[in-house]
């Protein structure tokens, strides 16, 4: 038997901003079961199925470095560049730009409190990058 994840846990200042982005970007929702309510001590996403949580943790020291994990995320209905953009609407920033003139690479944005997250190109691009190299 092998394991499964439970839960991505993020340490952070304040657990609602995240709670509230991450629900965005993700679609995860809160738990029907348990919602998270002011004043508790951490906030918890599911995703729509149910089998992955975030959960976000308020810890006293500030993020100093790097973090050695992050999040890579495909669109699943939009281009690479209109997730981009939609991300940085709902609060992240922009950190690194991988992008290769060949359409392949990556965009690093950081979250509303500074956790890397990439952006790579959505399965339909993919494809049709795929599809351009055998034609060439």
């Amino acid at each position: 038997m092998t394991s499964r994840i439970g839960s991505i846990t993020f340490d952070c200042v304040a657990w609602e901003p995240l709670v509230e982005f991450w629900s965005a970007a993700l679609g995860f929702i809160e738990d029907p079961d348990d919602p998270n309510r002011p004043g508790d001590p951490a906030g918890l996403i599911t995703s729509p199925t149910r089998d992955v949580n975030m959960l976000f943790i308020p810890v006293p020291e500030a993020k100093t470095v790097k973090n050695r994990v992050h999040i890579d995320l495909v669109p699943v209905d939009r281009t690479r560049e209109d997730e981009v953009d939609r991300l940085l609407a709902l609060g992240a920033s922009f950190s690194a730009d991988f992008r290769k003139p060949d359409g392949t690479g990556f965009v690093v944005l950081t979250d509303p409190e500074g956790n890397e997250l990439c952006i790579e190109q959505s399965e339909a691009e993919r494809s049709a990058s795929r599809e351009t190299a055998r034609t060439e």
